[in-house]
């Protein structure tokens, strides 16, 4: 079909699927976050029945199969949120559906597949990847005689995605400057560019992909869909290695730039997203909104459009997202800086840092007897990240960033154990204010040296640390005791490290 055809047929399909859509869920908000120089609006699709668009497709190609093809049921692959659209439209329409998954799909999708198709749906977790699911579940469907529902290369699925961008011309809040449209196979920013442009033919659309997951710009750059060699999985919602033909003839023609985004810059908009509108997206359903972010110097005085396209994720990927999303923001960065190992040396240390700098990591294993390096982290902007560096080269103190290594990273604090003399472990809960570590430091240095130092910023009004400290003597060692509770005004309290850990921790 020629790409000309093919849009005009989409719009015709988007305006036919506004009645079946409704029958399942209503209209999500647009909001808007407002700056002096910039208004930005969020199409809050996290806030629909299954906290993700996909549900619209889903529904809208399902809707329209015949009772014959509804009694035989249904077959599809799935990462996670289309899954859920197609056992919430199984569901209602009283079908059967099989589900292919990557085994490592996210639990919390496939509880949700669960809630949302009930008896109506059998998941069959299979592969790593998508592509391995999506191959089985052809060959099943193909088997079986069963109508396969795909995620986006169809054109009823698109429609049903459009509906989202027809929600937003209804808003009666355009029109807008540009949109950026987070793109995995394309179905939904095909679509949603498609409308747009029907009704604010001025806008600017801009696809956004991640950096490791960019197979519609190889797709458009080539002239058809290509496979990547390899996809990236933290954005797993976009996480397509090639993408479909019909999404590809539609976006070559409507979508206006290409760009992508890191995986920290993603998790840098999640946090914006919760700042601002005390949300918590995946970090596919960021990705508009890190490319917004990414380009926020060019776009003042302008109307900016992004869609929140989804908010189902596992738990446990907050505290990775957390860590990634200063760093993305650019206002998180790590030095290595050389110091003699010494008593007295970290203190003088962190007296020679400037009072604008906030720390939240620190990471120091001894591992050599005349000098030590530890890591620091620092937040900061970029101007007081350059009077940070200033002040350590007054200082006489050498330092390289480390903000991208990988051991930093995985927070691999290495240590020599044979070096450590009489060793002495504690935990320490101290309150997070500026100075708090360095009026302990500074008790303690006379009396002892830090040989250890493991500290991260946890979000707390309370941090907490494993310190190790060494003597040059058993004296010292035994009487550190008393030392400690000197420096009382520095923290709240601490606990000795057993004999049975402290073995486990030095060797």
């Amino acid at each position: 079909m020629e790409s000309e055809s093919l849009t005009r047929t989409l719009r015709q399909e988007i305006l036919s699927a506004r009645r079946r859509i409704y029958e399942v869920g209503q209209a999500t908000p647009l909001e808007s976050i407002e700056f002096e120089d910039l208004s930005i609006f969020v199409k809050r699709e996290d806030l629909s029945p299954i906290h993700a668009y996909k549900w619209r497709g889903a529904y809208n190609r399902m809707a329209q199969l015949t009772p014959d093809e509804l009694k035989a049921g249904v077959v599809t692959a799935s990462a996670g949120n289309h899954a859920q659209g197609v056992a919430l439209a199984a569901k209602k329409l009283g079908t059967q559906a099989t589900i292919f998954m990557p085994l490592a799909t996210p639990r919390m999708k496939q509880v949700a597949v669960k809630k949302h198709g009930s008896d109506h749906v059998e998941i069959r977790l299979t592969g790593d990847t998508y592509d391995v699911a999506s191959n089985a579940a052809h060959a099943y469907a193909k088997e079986q005689n069963l109508t396969y529902i795909h995620a986006y290369d169809d054109l009823a699925v698109m429609a049903g995605q459009g509906t989202l961008a027809d929600e937003i011309v209804m808003s009666g809040k355009g029109p807008f400057d540009v949109a950026f449209l987070q793109v995995g196979g394309g179905g939904m920013a095909a679509a949603t560019a498609t409308w747009l442009k029907m009704s604010f033919p001025d806008i600017h659309i801009v696809g956004v992909e991640g950096v490791e997951q960019a197979s519609m710009a190889a797709a458009i750059k080539a002239g058809h869909p290509v496979a990547l060699d390899k996809v990236d999985i933290f954005c797993d919602g976009t996480a397509v290695r090639k993408v479909g033909k019909l999404t590809h003839q539609v976006c070559a023609e409507m979508v206006d730039e290409w760009m992508t985004v890191s995986n920290d810059e993603v998790s840098a908009a999640i946090q914006f997203l919760w700042e601002q509108l005390r949300c918590i997206p995946e970090p596919s359903g960021a990705m508009g909104m890190a490319g917004i972010l990414k380009r926020r110097e060019s776009l003042a005085g302008q109307r900016v459009l992004s869609v929140l396209c989804g908010a189902n994720m596992d738990f446990e990927q907050l505290a990775s997202i957390a860590r990634r999303s200063a760093v993305g923001a650019a206002r998180r960065r790590f030095l290595r800086i050389e110091i003699k190992e010494t008593s007295g040396a970290m203190s003088g240390l962190l007296k020679a840092l400037p009072d604008t700098v906030n720390i939240v990591d620190f990471q120091y294993g001894k591992t050599d007897a005349e000098g030590a390096t530890p890591v620091i982290g620092f937040d900061v902007d970029p101007m007081q990240f350059d009077v940070l560096k200033k002040s350590l080269r007054d200082a006489d103190f050498a330092f390289t960033e480390v903000t991208c290594e990988a051991d930093v990273a995985f927070r691999l604090i290495h240590y020599e154990s044979k070096l450590l003399r009489t060793p002495y472990f504690i935990t320490l809960e101290f309150h997070e204010r500026r100075g708090a570590l360095g009026d302990l430091l500074r008790t303690v240095s006379p009396h002892a040296n830090l040989c250890y130092f493991n500290y991260v910023y946890s979000g707390e009004l309370v941090g907490r640390a494993l310190l190790g400290f060494e003597f040059d003597s058993t004296d010292q060692h035994d009487q550190f005791t008393s030392v400690l509770d000197s420096a009382k005004h520095a923290y709240r309290a601490y606990e000795r490290v057993s004999e049975a850990t402290l073995e486990r921790i030095i060797g």
